[in-house]
């Protein structure tokens, strides 16, 4: 039978999950459906950067002053999400110095509040800055959590009454006169989701085609709404821009760092939870999903950002990853340079513009701005269902943010260690207690990230055995040795609830997506962890069984300079 619904939500990234919220706030019947897990697409490769907006302030004002309003916004609802390091924008002797002044300008002309800083005062507050920096502006960036302020988005709409689809491909658009009433999905089946209902609601069962029916369907695909568009026989002209970066094993700096020059590649640091994430650049692509990979990209980061941050060219990249912007470009600004895209968000209603009711896309923007797209999204689909209701989402608290602090004096009964206990009670917020609190032994199953069995099993109750979501919701395998010494113990908790078979593929799953981002990063120290790595599972877990792993693959260089 066909799932009826008022709103159906194409995208499970940051703006799809808050539109979900935001419409489920507002008691509309919304279901969300995304591909993958959540954050699978632009949202879960990103930097980490709340943006103060002032990146943005000389060359899109407009972008620039959203970005303001809606970090102090989230600062006030996603407490737990966010880590406020404040930024720097640091100029060099090579950079011009009177751009500094210039972006102050723009920054005072887009309400960011900033302070002027030497080279000495900027040190103090980035020691291993090189002693070359002349001078600095202080903005009120923060690094943010992307993975935990999605699902804390997803959970507050299923306690509102939404429901939420991961691992769900659309496959068609069904159009009938002039309007979108609905899609046919594929629930596909995969380790996280083999022969049970769907992770985060109850539904139809996995691996069916379901068809979906909704009087307005909104497309919140981020760099993929070009060819969800296109189902519809649509042309929607998205640009897809590709971005580089690269995980430092360690913080070489616990405030954002950014070049203090025009736009360009290779301009900032961004301190997120144990690591650093180096960035990025921009490279213009057809298809989001298909694009060679650039080893020599990383190189380039790591070169060009040593020069602000000198320590990193001896500093050791645990693993690479690549994201796509979803730039879009209204077809009245054509341009031939990507980078020359505005970062503003858009919001089309297809009826309006193509004569095709019932189907809205929203592209573009940030993910800084997602609540403020979501918002303006809600407001339309409001409008054109006769809904009255107003939105509450800049004033009403993401779930595990509530009054974080307040059991900083409790945390010993939880037999934790302080900064296990620290790190725990920033991922789970105001659910601490009940997760934490129990009689059972409840050591760290991820020593890199202070991540405890507790964190893991709760996170496997509500994700069943997509260890890839579990990791999205705890940080388990995401830190220094990228799984090799917890990815097995991990995986040992979907016993007993999971079969064998089950257990099995789903941590090759795990393994195979930290492997995906560490090949780019073989050279030096982390050459040797991951021939560690690679040995672990071999011989101390057999994971190869009778394909002998070829550890030949690893000579010449696991050691070459350690």
């Amino acid at each position: 039978m066909p799932v009826h619904t008022d709103v159906l939500v194409i995208g499970g990234g940051s703006t799809g999950c808050g539109l979900a919220r935001d419409l489920a706030r507002r008691g509309v019947d919304v279901v969300l459906l995304e591909r993958g897990h959540l954050t699978q697409g632009t949202t879960g490769r990103m930097h980490g950067l709340l943006h103060s907006g002032a990146r943005y302030a000389d060359t899109d004002p407009e972008s620039a002053r959203a970005c303001i309003a809606e970090n102090r916004i989230l600062k006030r609802i996603a407490a737990h999400c966010i880590e406020p390091t404040g930024g720097l924008f640091v100029s060099l002797p090579d950079d011009d110095p009177s751009y500094v002044e210039e972006k102050r300008d723009a920054c005072a002309a887009c309400g960011i509040p900033t302070t002027v800083l030497t080279g000495a005062e900027a040190r103090e507050r980035a020691p291993y800055l090189t002693p070359a920096a002349e001078a600095a502006i202080a903005v009120p960036d923060a690094a943010i959590d992307p993975f935990r302020l999605c699902v804390a988005n997803a959970l507050d709409a299923i306690d509102h009454g939404a429901r939420i689809e991961p691992h769900t491909e659309v496959v068609s658009i069904r159009r009938e006169g002039g309007a979108v009433t609905g899609v046919a999905a594929r629930q596909a089946r995969g380790p996280g989701d083999r022969g049970r209902a769907p992770t985060y609601s109850q539904g139809p069962v996995r691996g069916d085609l379901v068809q979906y029916r909704a009087d307005i369907v909104v497309n919140a695909t981020g760099a993929w709404a070009g060819q969800l568009a296109a189902m519809a026989g649509l042309e929607l002209n998205v640009r897809p821009s590709k971005g580089a970066m690269t995980v430092m094993n360690v913080r070489q700096v616990d405030t954002v760092v950014n070049r203090c020059r025009p736009k360009g590649d290779a301009d900032i640091i961004v301190p997120h939870e144990t690591t650093a994430i180096l960035g990025t650049t921009d490279e213009e692509v057809m298809d989001p999903d298909a694009f060679d990979e650039q080893p020599a990209a990383v190189d380039r980061l790591i070169d060009e950002l040593a020069a602000l941050v000198p320590i990193l060219a001896q500093a050791r990249s645990i693993r690479s990853f690549w994201g796509v912007r979803p730039l879009y470009e209204p077809p009245a600004r054509r341009t031939t340079d990507p980078t020359d895209i505005s970062r503003a968000a858009h919001l089309i209603d297809h009826g309006h513009r193509d004569g095709l009711d019932g189907f809205l896309s929203i592209v573009g923007g940030k993910f800084t701005t997602y609540r403020q797209m979501a918002e303006e999204t809600a407001d339309l689909v409001c409008e054109q269902l006769s809904v009255d209701a107003t939105c509450d989402t800049a004033e009403a608290a993401l779930p595990g943010s509530e009054d974080p602090e307040r059991l900083d004096d409790g945390m010993d009964r939880f037999g934790l260690r302080s900064p296990v206990a620290r790190r725990s009670q920033q991922r789970l917020g105001d659910r601490t207690q009940a997760v934490l609190d129990g009689k059972a032994v409840n050591p760290a199953v991820c020593t890199c990230e202070g991540v405890t069995r507790a964190e893991v099993r709760d996170a496997i109750a509500s994700c069943g055995a997509d260890l890839n979501a579990v990791r999205i919701r705890t940080r388990a395998t995401m830190g220094t040795c990228q799984g090799a010494f917890c990815a097995f113990a991990v995986g040992n908790d979907l016993h007993p609830a999971h079969d064998e078979t089950t257990a099995t593929a789903a941590l090759d799953e795990l393994l195979d997506e930290r492997w995906k981002g560490e090949r780019h990063a073989l050279w030096g120290q982390h050459l040797a962890q991951a021939m560690l790595g690679y040995a672990i599972r071999g011989a101390t877990y057999d994971w190869y069984g009778d394909d002998e792993p070829d550890w030949t693959a690893f000579a010449g260089g696991a050691t070459d300079g350690d």
